[in-house]
């Protein structure tokens, strides 16, 4: 089965292209626009034409910290119960296949798909992930495709490193245009799911990219996305919720695979059709424009050009790293005090003024899945111990005696000028303790958020734990090397093999 796979996507060329007849009716001629003055065709086009020189130093940097952090929360995340379940469903679901590598399991291959599914799993299992905004995971959705079908290709046909940067940044450019055409996507999400919408059509943006599809089968593997795309938000602090990053990762790279195959769908997908809902279903506020080709202006600007990435030090939901800062700092000013350690009983009343978002206002939670997703459970935890780590999470951690009983004391607060907005909202934390005295702490911008991006330092830092958990240290140092040098490498095996 391998050779077939292999036969099929041997060169990364235009071989890869389809011969397909044209089913055009009088019809079709008036009523469609030209492929080339739509916003669909636009986009196949720059998926198609853009190349490595469009590329600056910046968005080297950037692309390349966010796709080291992605492999080490992926691998940390390979020792969650959830990482389990899929593996052992998709190992028992489906016949073996000896492609593609999975994190954390020396030995375990499966299908690319399937090696996308699982490892897109593995990111999100711990909401560990990197983040954007408008907001999105966008890494664990396009990266584990990438890696999956570098690991398809024969030796003599793996991308070269920067090729493989190349495709992420593709998958990570267009979920980040398809945001940026909805004011609604702006907010913290109240229906879908935002990685399982844009990130399905990033993946198969950087897939198609990867294997070199010509601009109708870019287009194509974006509307075949398209259908493939959306989960509802009511998911969110479940073990479905990591399926989330699995399957667009995997969908995606489906679409792609699909594209080049020869398969069509609509060529207006992402333009606005009155009457006709295409990629307009997820926002309904959504206004495209068209994405210029590279070669109509002198230098392409990718958005991760103008706003950098944040990256979590603690595997939450992002909004609660807000009111974990500013809890922390009240923790602080109460150890300045003559105590040992603090206990509920000192404290009367905790207020939070945080932003109004239903799903992550949960306050006595019952799960690591649904405590990653509290604000009150987050702020009690860096009350207690100054701070809120990855072992915080563990089940003894969060059905502790003396974090319950802060969490009765708990009120929350949504002040009108505190939006459920990534880039504008802020966490207030106000502690009362019975003696009367008021502690308080406010964060508006945390360490780690794109204003306040983590140093290289303390993003490898984190990589070495991650990584260290399921790797052995000198497998860890080749990773990082790997990444490093990764617009020079002449072939991804270096990235790869560390993996395997």
């Amino acid at each position: 089965m391998l050779s077939n796979v292999q036969k099929s996507f041997r060169p990364l060329s235009s071989n890869l292209t389809m011969v397909r007849g044209l089913h055009k009716s009088a019809l079709d001629v008036i009523e469609r626009p030209a492929p080339e003055e739509t916003v669909t065709s636009s986009f196949g086009r720059f998926i198609q034409g853009v190349q490595p020189s469009h590329l600056s130093p910046k968005v080297i940097q950037r692309s390349k910290r966010m796709v080291l952090d992605s492999m080490g929360v992926g691998l940390l995340g390979s020792t969650t119960e959830v990482f389990d379940l899929a593996l052992q469903h998709c190992q028992h679901m489906y016949a073996p296949d000896d492609i593609s590598f999975v994190y954390g399991r020396n030995g375990t291959k499966l299908s690319p798909t399937l090696a996308a599914f699982v490892n897109g799993v593995a990111v999100h299992s711990m909401d560990f992930d990197d983040t954007w905004h408008p907001a999105t995971h966008p890494s664990g959705a396009v990266l584990p495709a990438l890696l999956a079908i570098s690991d398809m290709l024969p030796k003599n046909s793996k991308p070269r490193g920067v090729d493989l940067l190349l495709a992420f940044n593709v998958g990570i450019e267009i979920q980040g245009r398809l945001l940026r055409f909805s004011n609604e996507a702006r907010n913290i999400p109240k229906r879908f799911h935002p990685p399982t919408v844009v990130g399905t059509m990033g993946s198969a943006a950087a897939c198609a990219r990867l294997l070199s599809l010509d601009p109708t089968q870019c287009s194509n593997a974006l509307a075949i996305a398209a259908s493939l795309s959306g989960a509802p938000m009511a998911n969110a602090a479940t073990q479905s919720k990591p399926l989330h990053i699995g399957n667009a990762s995997r969908l995606g790279l489906e679409a792609a695979l699909l594209a080049s195959r020869g398969l069509e769908a609509s060529p207006l997908i992402l333009d606005a059709v009155p009457g006709v809902a295409g990629f307009s279903a997820f926002y309904e506020d959504y206004a495209p424009q068209p994405l210029p080709s590279p070669e109509e202006v002198e230098m392409h600007s990718f958005l991760l050009e103008e706003q950098d990435m944040a990256f979590k030090r603690f595997p939450a939901h992002l909004g609660m790293h807000w009111v974990a800062d500013a809890a922390a700092t009240v923790h602080k000013a109460l150890m300045d005090l003559p105590i040992r350690s603090i206990s509920p009983n000192m404290v009367q009343d905790i207020l939070l003024r945080v932003p109004h978002s239903k799903y992550i206002n949960r306050p006595y939670p019952e799960s690591e899945h649904q405590a990653r997703h509290s604000f009150q459970f987050n702020a009690c935890t860096a009350l207690l111990d100054g701070e809120v780590t990855v072992q915080s999470f563990q089940n003894e951690a969060v059905l502790r005696p003396e974090l319950y009983e802060l969490l009765s004391r708990v009120r929350v607060e949504h002040p009108q000028d505190n939006p459920a907005n990534f880039n504008r909202m802020y966490a207030e934390v106000e502690v009362t303790l019975v003696s009367g005295d008021v502690f308080r702490g406010r964060c508006d911008t945390f360490y780690g958020h794109w204003r306040n991006p983590l140093s290289e330092e303390s993003l490898k830092k984190k990589f070495r734990n991650n990584a260290g958990a399921v790797l052995t240290p000198d497998r860890v140092d080749a990773l990082v090397q790997a990444v490093d040098e990764l617009e020079y490498l002449d072939d991804c095996t270096p990235l790869l093999t560390p993996l395997q």
